[in-house]
């Protein structure tokens, strides 16, 4: 392995920011950044000769998507810190980046608020069909109803129902808060018990289960868990037919984590009664994803990191990583 940089605050770096778009589209700012050397800025970069380019003489560089494989970071002699301003890391090649002497650091908590809040958006839309009344209104269907009130979709209630969780970090708990605020049963399985969040009441009530039983008991499931192999196609046609008929099946995490093909033949069957999704596995997918016209599917543009809030978090806590590297106390180092 190469020997770990030692940088001074003093020292005159090159950064570049590799796909800035979709962490600051221009409501936020940079400009911190210039207190450490030149800047680069770029909406997006694509894989190849252009990232080579683009990143031939940084000595740090941030990435949200744009890939830093083993053969990109080799084309990079200069590169001394990635900084991800996400959680997951999969975007580098962590081992290739150790041996290659380059640090590695992520933002591993700060969207928890925003995708806990995205999560109930979608199944409150499953359950409300808030935007099929309001579209009836608006086409005039209110208007030459017999009666005063219109219903054009079934509509529910989370109260006394039964929530399975999948995964239970920061964003799972914040999750179980906000259930059982709606006075939920609350299920949970996880593969590595967690320490609680600091936000977390400690007077949370949850009931532990394995998975199956969670799958087989909740009413409504929503995945917070890692994308690993381990997890990889964990929703798949055997897990959907194992949930109630009635149950509605959440994903805000990663897109792998479920069988799309699967579950698109679990809704036109009516295996389940719905899916709320933000992810898939192909982003931005193709027009012919199965799951974009299945019956009773809710999807998001993988959106619920994005708020203005959680966004400012994500911009600032990963220009702490690099103001810590460059002082030379590397912080949330994942290599």
């Amino acid at each position: 392995m190469a020997e770990r940089p030692s940088p001074t605050a003093s020292a005159e770096h090159h950064i570049v920011v590799l796909d800035g778009f979709t962490l600051n589209p221009g409501d936020l700012s940079w400009e911190r950044l210039s207190t450490w050397g030149t800047l680069s800025v770029h909406p997006r970069t694509p894989k190849g000769a252009t990232l080579i380019a683009r990143a031939r003489d940084a000595d740090i560089l941030i990435t949200n998507k744009a890939v830093l494989d083993a053969e990109a970071l080799a084309s990079l002699p200069a590169l001394r810190f990635i900084a991800v301003s996400a959680t997951g890391t999969n975007v580098v090649d962590l081992e290739a980046a150790r041996r290659q002497g380059v640090v590695v650091s992520n933002v591993p908590d700060y969207g928890a608020s925003s995708v806990a809040e995205h999560t109930f958006a979608l199944i409150l839309e499953a359950l409300k069909r808030i935007g099929a009344h309001t579209r009836a209104v608006a086409e005039g269907a209110w208007c030459t109803a017999p009666d005063f009130s219109l219903t054009v979709a079934p509509l529910g209630e989370l109260d006394g129902k039964t929530l399975g969780i999948v995964g239970f970090g920061a964003i799972g708990q914040r999750v179980a808060t906000i259930a059982r605020a709606f006075r939920m049963h609350v299920l949970v399985s996880e593969h590595t018990p967690k320490k609680p969040h600091p936000v977390t009441p400690a007077e949370l009530v949850v009931e532990r289960c394995s998975l199956d039983d969670l799958f087989a008991r909740a009413d409504i499931v929503t995945l917070h868990c890692p994308l690993t192999e381990a997890t990889r196609g964990l929703v798949d046609a055997a897990r959907l037919r194992s949930m109630k008929p009635g149950a509605l099946l959440v994903n805000t995490a990663r897109g792998g984590l479920v069988v799309e093909a699967d579950l698109a033949a679990a809704l036109a069957a009516g295996t389940i009664a719905g899916a709320c999704l933000d992810v898939l596995g192909e982003e931005p997918p193709p027009a012919d994803a199965p799951l974009l016209t299945s019956p009773n599917c809710w999807i998001t543009p993988h959106v619920a990191w994005a708020s203005l809030e959680s966004r400012r978090r994500l911009l600032n806590a990963t220009l702490d990583n690099v103001q810590a590297f460059v002082e030379g106390r590397p912080i949330n180092v994942v290599n």
